[in-house]
């Protein structure tokens, strides 16, 4: 009996339906009396891609090629949009994440033509005592701040982009959004005040590209399945780039009509409002299989709770906080600065070896919140073994750990470091 084909008949996940137990009994019958009288040899049946059928082959070997319907029209157009072989190579949360994203950047564009309008004025548009000499000017000045406040933003907060992506991801649209209102008052502001305005428009927008691109990064690196990463973020700017341009045709149009300070204003809080909400729906859509901190905190306290259960990812998405993340009952962290140093004295010798970590809870004889000093090349087990001992002062035993495995959680990847990482390092000394 050739199971080749067996799977053949019983179809693969591109066919549109899968046959009944009925059916599939009686090809193994017939299949299994043709068996009886010779073995059988393997015969191409179809031929499939990631979007489905191509074509069949009859007795004689002749390729009949599928048939062309509305839905197949369609499904080629959504090809150009989406990953090859969507969904099956994205994680399930792609799809809710892609749509609400979608509307955040057609809401987005509208308000940013209302926002240019106003800056092309503060730069003196239309104004017969402006200058072109004092607009570029004012524009350098506006790219110089902002591209030294890139460089300051990413020193300091670039190690915990990846761990919180999803809180960054939605700081990014916030201060995007708090420049285009900056934009909007430009105009009415007297010269040096308009100054300090576009400026620090300039310098919010720089922060919304790191923040924001940096996160989407790390999102991406997460909906991809497949090692289909590059093809994922080249799917995406090609879905940003026709809802721009959607955004733009309608922005044009919305411009033509909206105009007075009022109507202006009204506007812009409604364009923003959806712009935010749509933000906010699109991250907390996001399903992370990392576990930073606050993932941490809402699996132990589930686990170790009255609930006693391992929380899948999903579960553990509709209780995260974004801008108010769950925290723990004590304020661990891990040590990250070279002053944290000075902690260690006295407690060289308290495990370091057995357990891979030091917990240092006492400065100078008094209590202080945990700090957690990892040794070099620990493992992420371990380190979350760390946290959990430091927050609730014991271990966790091997039914946790198999049930975050089960449940689908990553382990191999450090997400509770958002910060620059301290390691001690030991050596055999001779004991005289």
């Amino acid at each position: 009996m050739s199971f080749a084909n067996i799977k053949d008949f019983t179809g693969t996940m591109f066919d549109d339906r899968r046959p009944s137990t009925h059916e599939v009994l009686a090809e193994l019958i017939r299949q299994r009396d043709d068996y009886a009288d010779g073995p059988t040899i393997p015969k191409l049946v179809k031929v499939v891609d990631e979007s489905g059928l191509i074509c069949t082959f009859d007795n004689a070997g002749t390729p009949i090629m599928a048939k062309k319907t509305a839905r197949s029209y369609l499904k080629g157009v959504m090809d150009v949009f989406l990953p090859a072989g969507y969904p099956h190579t994205v994680t399930p949360d792609y799809t809710p994440y892609q749509i609400y994203d979608s509307l955040q950047a057609f809401s987005s564009t509208i308000a940013g033509l209302l926002s240019s309008r106003a800056v092309l004025q503060g730069f003196g548009v239309g104004d017969s005592a402006s200058s072109a000499t004092a607009a570029v000017l004012l524009t350098v000045l506006q790219e110089a701040t902002g591209r030294l406040a890139t460089i300051l933003f990413a020193h300091r907060h670039g190690r915990a982009i990846e761990p919180e992506c999803k809180f960054y991801r939605f700081l990014a649209d916030i201060v995007n959004d708090s420049a285009l209102f900056l934009d909007i008052l430009s105009p009415a502001l007297p010269p040096y005040p308009k100054v300090m305005a576009l400026c620090g428009a300039g310098v919010l927008r720089a922060l919304c590209g790191v923040s924001g691109g940096a996160a989407k990064a790390s999102l991406s690196a997460h909906f991809a399945k497949n090692g289909n990463l590059a093809e994922l973020n080249a799917k995406d700017g090609s879905q940003e780039t026709v809802i721009s341009l959607m955004g733009m045709l309608v922005g044009s149009l919305f411009v033509q009509f909206v105009h007075g300070k009022a109507a202006v204003w009204a506007w812009m809080v409604i364009l923003v409002g959806v712009h935010l909400w749509t933000n906010y729906k699109a991250v907390t859509s996001v399903q992370m299989r990392t576990l930073n901190q606050q993932r941490m905190v809402i699996l132990t306290q589930a686990y170790f709770g009255p609930e006693n259960t391992i929380l899948r990812p999903d579960q553990v998405a509709a209780r995260e906080g974004i801008l108010t993340p769950v925290k723990a009952n004590t304020n661990v962290r891990f040590a990250s600065k070279p002053s944290d140093i000075r902690l260690i004295k006295g407690f060289v010798d308290a495990g370091l070896s057995l357990k891979g970590f030091i917990i240092v809870d006492k400065c100078d004889n008094k209590p202080m919140a945990p700090m957690i000093f990892m040794r070099k090349y620990t493992s992420t087990k371990i380190m979350l073994q760390a946290w959990i001992e430091a927050s609730y002062n014991r271990q966790a035993d091997a039914k946790f750990w198999i049930g975050l495995t089960k449940a689908g959680w990553d382990l191999e990847t450090n997400a509770l470091e958002t910060g620059p990482s301290i390691r001690l390092v030991e050596d055999n000394v001779k004991v005289e």
